[in-house]
């Protein structure tokens, strides 16, 4: 199986991805000063929700409920677009995924095709994918038309330029859209970026969307967006491609209301999204004549053969986690390797490749918790995270003198006595890097834990010899 995930087969690891991201301090700058406007929306809208606890378990429920009948409700979903003259398709890996849209487009006699912003086809890599067999893709959401236009990858999962500035972004659209003059206000910005995609809406046959949600019961899908270009794409083309992965099944359009209350408001801070698109199959004489959809597979039943990290799938793409992330917040997204970037895409990304590639992503986290607590489906990323972190262990081992110490330490800890004689030696073997009484440095292959951080000194009594004294001084 063919597993692409957006980035090259065997992503660098990523404390030495994020290297070059922590010294960039423009970039640092831009994540930082989004992400804080982000959070502070995403907090006001969320404390005016009164049932926002409430929201969060309905979600959940359903979640968990889609997964363990997940096959049953794609079925049901099939049927019902069929029954409303869609035509449904099944890919396993990304590269059928990407064969199966290519031959729609190659059928119609297409070199072109205009895209909703759909992160599953950044998994597939489908852009290259399409260009390789002459069609050539055309983003029309803003952001990632900025991306596509600087030949950059997206860092994050709602704003995939976010580590773009506006001057940087004003630069690049002088360049390759070869104006003369442009303003510097955002609005100037949008302006010239619709004037861009006008004609390339009007003339384009075929469109290729994603979806934020496939509802069973009708075969409908949904698109949420900000922009008004997802409305465009997934009506004013001939023939529509909607490229979908078999986890964003929901199974009625009652459920569909609770999750389109958590999404907008955890993504973006707004109560609502201004564009939410859903259609059902074909209608004669209105939007697209001939539409497809491709389900895709591409790693997720594996996600779902294990009972301990299955709620992975539960993700609606928020990126609320992304926002309060100590660390990708340092970082930015594009140290992770993946489009799938910060803490869910350190699940993510390792288990859509069946822990082959990205194993030090597990490790990417300080196990704060930040994310679960904002987490709109309730999604136990720190758990997972220490899960998945035990599976590259027993898939590789530990290293052998890090083997050796472990076991010591377990012996140590076994006997008091044992335990007494080593806190001695250790606190001789302290001194000559104690500071004010901090260990700042260690030698060796220790040197690790000391580098980005202080350890307390060994105090000269442990807290058994100081119970044992007290116990003393009580009993006469």
């Amino acid at each position: 199986m063919s597993v692409k995930v957006g980035q090259a087969a065997e992503a660098p690891s990523f404390a030495k991805a994020s290297r070059g991201a922590l010294g960039n301090t423009q970039l640092r700058h831009n994540v930082r000063n989004a992400t804080d406007v982000i959070r502070a929306r995403r907090a006001h809208a969320v404390a005016e929700t009164l049932d926002w606890p409430q929201l969060r378990d309905s979600a959940r429920a359903i979640k968990d409920h889609v997964l363990r009948h997940l096959g049953a409700y794609l079925e049901q979903f099939e049927a019902a677009c069929t029954a409303a003259g869609g035509k449904v398709h099944w890919a396993r890996d990304a590269d059928e995924a990407n064969q199966t849209v290519i031959d729609i487009i190659r059928s119609h006699g297409a070199s072109e095709v205009i895209k909703v912003k759909t992160m599953t086809s950044d998994e597939t890599a489908l852009n290259p994918a399409l260009e390789a067999a002459g069609i050539s893709p055309i983003e029309t959401d803003l952001a990632d038309l900025i991306i596509q236009l600087g030949g950059d990858k997206p860092s994050h999962i709602v704003v995939p330029a976010l580590h773009r500035n506006k001057a940087e972004i004003r630069r690049l659209f002088m360049e390759k859209m070869q104006l003369q003059d442009l303003g510097e206000r955002a609005e100037d910005l949008a302006a010239a970026a619709r004037r861009y995609l006008r004609e390339r809406f009007l003339r384009a046959s075929v469109g290729l969307s994603g979806a934020n949600f496939a509802i069973a019961e009708s075969g409908s899908l949904c698109v949420v967006e900000s922009e008004g270009n997802g409305r465009m794409c997934v009506t004013l083309p001939k023939v529509l491609i909607s490229l979908v992965g078999i986890e964003k099944i929901v199974p009625t359009f009652g459920d569909l209301e609770v999750f389109l209350q958590l999404l907008a408001r955890s993504a973006t801070g707004e109560r609502m999204n201004p564009y939410n698109s859903v259609w059902t199959g074909v209608t004669p004489g209105d939007g697209p004549q001939e539409f497809h959809v491709v389900l895709l597979d591409n790693g997720r039943t594996g996600v779902l053969a294990d009972p301990e990290s299955r709620a992975t799938l539960a993700c609606i793409r928020c990126g609320a986690c992304l926002n309060i992330c100590p660390v990708y917040r340092q970082t930015g997204g594009h140290a992770y390797g993946s489009i799938y970037a910060g803490p869910i895409g350190a699940i993510l990304t390792p288990q859509l490749q069946a822990m082959k590639h990205s194993q030090s992503l597990p490790y990417a986290s300080t196990l704060c918790g930040a994310c679960y607590d904002v987490c709109p489906v309730k999604i136990d990323i720190p758990e997972i995270l220490i899960h998945l972190r035990s599976k590259v262990v027993k898939g590789h081992g530990a290293p052998l003198a890090e083997r050796l110490a472990m076991k010591a330490v377990a012996r140590a800890f076994s006997n008091g006595g044992r335990l007494e004689s080593a806190q001695k030696l250790v606190r001789i073997a302290q001194k000559p890097f104690v500071e004010d009484g901090v260990i700042g440095r260690l030698p060796g292959m220790l040197a690790n834990w000391t580098r980005f951080r202080d350890l307390p000194e060994v105090p000269a009594e442990s807290f058994r010899q100081w119970w044992a004294a007290r116990r003393r001084k009580e009993i006469p």
